[in-house]
This record gives structure tokens, sequence and C-alpha cells, in this order.
């Protein structure tokens, strides 16, 4: 199965929307620059009404590992998705308490290799490229790079997914997870809430084919 995150939930309503529709994941960025920021307080209101089934995942840029973990830990989060700038120090440091996602900014002449330095790693989060931006782009990443990274790692792909190229990106790199943000919004930080089910009806509709 495919696994659907849902990224920037900055309310309750949006949450519980997204876990209506079937989201395995929601994420909360606690990168203060990001239009779809959320407090350590904002959060911790609607944590408690996440099933269990739902994993909540925290997204940080260039947080001090022990700054996250603490975080982590007091919302009671599943994992922590690394978006910035961290070194495969941080990873380890950060890995050794919950699953790590470490997020690339990725190019066609990203190379693989880079992977392999962040062993500590549960997942690669595959953005795309945009220098001076972490994450939330919209813009697309390189597909052909994450199918091959995707043979043999646990790749969850972000960058400009929207419902109407949700179903090929998955029939084409056949990943771990997709993850979506400004693609199912109606503006930074709200969610479109019809969008959203349509967005992960179209996952499910090309996992069944």
């Amino acid at each position: 199965m495919v696994r659907v995150k849902i990224c920037g939930i900055t309310n309750a309503a949006d949450a519980l929307a997204a876990v209506d529709a079937g989201a395995n994941l929601l994420g909360f960025n606690f990168y203060e620059k990001s239009p779809r920021h959320i407090t350590e307080a904002e959060a911790a209101k609607i944590r408690p009404h996440l099933p269990k089934k739902v994993k909540a995942v925290g997204l940080f840029v260039n947080t001090p590992p022990v700054e996250a973990a603490a975080l982590c830990k007091s919302l009671k989060l599943h994992a922590a998705q690394l978006h910035g700038d961290e070194t495969p120090e941080d990873v380890a440091e950060l890995a050794s308490s919950l699953p790590v996602f470490k997020a690339f900014r990725v190019e066609p002449d990203f190379r693989l290799s880079t992977l392999e330095k962040y062993s500590a790693a549960f997942a690669f989060l595959f953005d795309a490229a945009d220098t001076g931006q972490y994450g939330g782009t919209g813009r697309t990443t390189d597909w052909d790079v994450a199918r091959r990274a995707a043979v043999d790692r646990r790749i969850i792909l972000a960058g400009g997914l929207k419902v109407e190229n949700v179903a090929a990106a998955v029939r084409i790199v056949r990943p771990y997870g997709i993850d979506v943000a400004s693609g199912v919004e109606s503006e930074p930080g709200k969610k479109d809430h019809g969008r959203l089910r349509e967005f992960i009806q179209e996952v499910r509709r090309a996992e069944r084919k």
C-alpha cells in the first residue's frame, strides 16, 4: 500500500477531513518561515483527536536534533521529517529516538549515492528543487530519479503532486509514500476537502491498476 501523507495541517477541521478521506499520515510543519507553520501549542490541541491508525509527523528545518526529539516526545509524534540541510550525524542522532524521513531537493543530476550517507533514515522524501525554499514549492520532482531510488529504498514522493497527476506518479515511481501540501489547498495552510478526497481516491485507483 502506498502511504498518503497530508502535510501542512494547521487546524482540526483539516486534520479530521484528511483522516476521513483515508490519509495514513498527517504532517505538522514547525518551520517558522513556512506559510503552513503551526506552533507546538496549536498542534497539541489537534493531536488528541487523531485515531491511532493515523501517524503524526513533525516537520523540521535545521532544528537541533535534541530540540526536535523533545517536541516529538511532547506531542507523541510518530516520526520526524527533516527538510533542511541536516547532516548524516543529525539524522542518526534523531533516529535513535524515532523514525526519521530525510528530505532532499531532487534535480535530474541528483546522485543516489548521497542517500548512503544517511543510512539511519527510515525513509527518504524527494521534493522539488527550488533554491532558497524548503519544500511547499508546488513544483514537480524528477520522477525518473525517484523511480530508480524506489527500487530498493523507501521513497516518499512530494513536489507538485495534485489530483490531476498523482495517479501517474504512483504508477511510474511506485513509491513507499506520497506527500502533498499545496496540491490539496484552497490557500496556503487551508485544505480543500473535496480535492483532498479526490487526491487520495486517485492514489488508491492507481494502486488497483
